[in-house]
């Protein structure tokens, strides 16, 4: 019975997970239409949130790289199949997930763009090795289908941004600029949308995978090539339900904070970033959509004569990115530890409390410095939240 109440946590904290996943990113897809004024804020998200759920039923190639390329469950590096099934493998999810939600949740408070499926990953590598020690991770299937790809899609999408604003602009150069903004304003609709879509084709099936892994170490499903319907069904669901939410502190962060940005940019920022995201998606390679967002807005800003980069917002967010995994890693190898001392049901609960505990509280304090629809495209001051609010010191920083 240990077994099954573990599971069921796994399954709703992975859906939890999933959901922050949702707002989080969801200004990946539409912070510059929202900048712009391409589209209305309400507006983009509900469309964001229906192409979020339909991107996540086109491919599976991701799910399969977390179910297989992440954590050691096959026994390859020395320890038996049998002795990493049940409760120690769902106890490793359960902890990883928590590492990831606790990051999506602190970055999100700060408005920072940070990558929620290192946050996924960092919590189940740190998980795994404070289980099964460094053998437990599946290091190959870590820097080839992870890390390698977070060094080179920023770069790239940025590269590529960069080449199609420029042409852009001087396609377009003798026309008038007002006519140019509201063309290429209709035109990212379309690009936004494909974003969105290809979001959900890569995010929602981590969580996918993740779910799917826990079935596996129950022993209520066994092929490591497919992925259940219903499991299906349940995250993109949770995706698309966190994407309508609106993570509006991240949103104002990518279209106001980073680069002061125009229609042209904004259409070549998203279409660089879909083109990055479906070509990873194909290839299984459990890309950030963050980060290729992220280089993507710069690249937009590098490629406009005259733009206004901020960098020292950019480098707030890379130092963000560079601690995820390590952050999530150690977050999720205390909530480890916690659950094994304590037992497996008793450690469960106790961490899951710890959970709830935590994301009330950094809920209750994004409250004092409140961003919404009505105030995302504020005036950029410096800190996530608008001028009109009172910061906090430590807020503001961020």
């Amino acid at each position: 019975m240990e077994a099954l109440f573990i599971l069921v946590v796994v399954i709703v904290v992975a859906l939890a997970f999933d959901f922050t996943n949702g707002f989080h990113d969801t200004g990946n897809a539409m912070a510059t239409s929202i900048a712009t004024g391409a589209l209305k804020p309400r507006t983009a998200v509900a469309l964001s949130a229906v192409l979020n759920l339909v991107g996540a039923f086109l491919s599976i190639e991701v799910a399969l790289t977390v179910t297989n390329k992440v954590v050691d469950i096959q026994g390859e590096n020395g320890a038996p199949l049998a002795d990493l099934m049940g409760v120690p493998i769902l106890t490793i999810v359960f902890a990883g997930l928590v590492g990831g939600i606790l990051w999506n949740l602190t970055t999100w408070l700060l408005g920072l763009p940070s990558s929620s499926s290192h946050a996924l990953f960092g919590g189940l590598i740190g998980s795994a090795i404070a289980a099964l020690g460094w053998g437990g991770v599946k290091w190959s299937g870590v820097v080839t289908s992870i890390i390698l790809p977070a060094l080179f899609a920023p770069v790239i999408a940025a590269l590529v941004a960069a080449i199609g604003t420029r042409l852009v602009y001087t396609i377009t150069a003798k026309v008038a600029p007002g006519a140019r903004e509201k063309g290429f304003r209709w035109g990212q609709i379309g690009s936004a949308s494909l974003v969105s879509l290809a979001h959900g084709t890569g995010d929602a099936q981590k969580t996918m995978g993740v779910i799917t892994l826990a079935l596996i170490a129950y022993g209520s499903w066994t092929n490591t090539e497919s992925i259940p319907l219903w499991v299906k069904f349940a995250c993109a669901i949770a995706i698309a339900a966190g994407t309508y939410i609106g993570g509006w502190r991240v949103i104002r962060t990518l279209g106001k904070g980073l680069v002061e940005i125009e229609s042209p940019q904004g259409m070549a920022a998203e279409t660089a970033s879909a083109a990055a995201i479906l070509t990873s998606s194909h290839l299984g390679m459990a890309l950030s959509t963050t980060h290729v967002a992220t280089g993507s807005i710069l690249g937009s800003g590098i490629g406009k004569k005259g733009a206004e980069v901020r960098w020292n917002v950019a480098g707030r967010m890379v130092a963000a990115w560079l601690i995820t995994l390590p952050a999530a890693g150690i977050v999720g190898a205390l909530c480890h530890l916690i659950a094994s001392a304590l037992g497996p049901n008793v450690g469960t609960a106790v961490v899951l409390a710890l959970l709830i505990a935590a994301s009330a509280s950094m809920y209750l304090r994004s409250r004092r410095t409140k961003v919404d629809p009505d105030n995302v495209n504020s005036e950029w001051q410096g800190g996530v939240a608008p001028a009109d609010e009172t910061i906090p010191a430590d807020v503001a920083k961020a």
